[in-house]
């Protein structure tokens, strides 16, 4: 099955190419991220078909994947923690979720057969109340670079971190749904070419 994953994300690819042989990754450019101020779920819906709509089409490929992730504020279910821009902006959201519960949101679109599959998922994570010499060091190991929210959970991040509910793929960035509709597309693909 051949994949373009649509993404700059190097842990989206590196989670598909662990169960998936021929990817190919291209970053998408200049896809308008901003958000009206409504439910974080709707938000990562709206980003989503944005790059959906980004993607250029051609024949090389059987599926084609988009993806985005947000991190719902704790302390307001209509704002989304995007990327951090800067360390200040990182310091700001990890300060915001230290010791805290919060809910991570991942939109997947998957073109396959003429048509796109859409699936939005959240999941709970909590960050436990570590040190500040243990912030301090994520914030300078630049951890939060290109994560919503300002973590990794496979990352740094992940020692201070707890899944509480949900899948770790949707908190990765792609819904546990999408993961197994591909499984099945590529079960599909194997017999149709057999």
């Amino acid at each position: 099955m051949r994949i373009l994953l649509a993404s700059a994300s190097k842990r989206r690819g590196s989670i598909l190419r662990q169960r998936f042989a021929n990817i190919e990754q291209i970053a998408l450019q200049d896809v308008d991220e901003s958000v009206s101020r409504r439910s974080v779920a709707e938000q990562v819906r709206e980003v989503v078909s944005r790059k959906a709509q980004a993607v250029s089409f051609n024949d090389s490929y059987d599926v084609v994947i988009v993806a985005d992730t947000l991190v719902e504020d704790p302390d307001d279910e209509l704002q989304a923690l995007g990327q951090p821009a800067s360390k200040e902006n990182a310091t700001a959201m990890l300060l915001r979720l230290r010791g805290r519960r919060h809910r991570v949101w991942s939109a997947t679109m998957v073109y396959s057969m003429g048509q796109w599959q859409t699936s939005i998922e959240h999941a709970i994570v909590e960050i436990e109340e570590y040190s500040d010499d243990v912030f301090i060091d994520l914030i300078e190991s630049e951890s939060w670079l290109g994560k919503a929210g300002g973590y990794d959970l496979a990352g740094k991040m992940g020692a201070y971190a707890t899944l509480i509910e949900g899948s770790e793929s949707t908190v990765l960035g792609f819904t546990q749904e999408s993961l197994e509709h591909l499984d099945e597309l590529q079960t599909l693909l194997s017999m149709s070419r057999s």
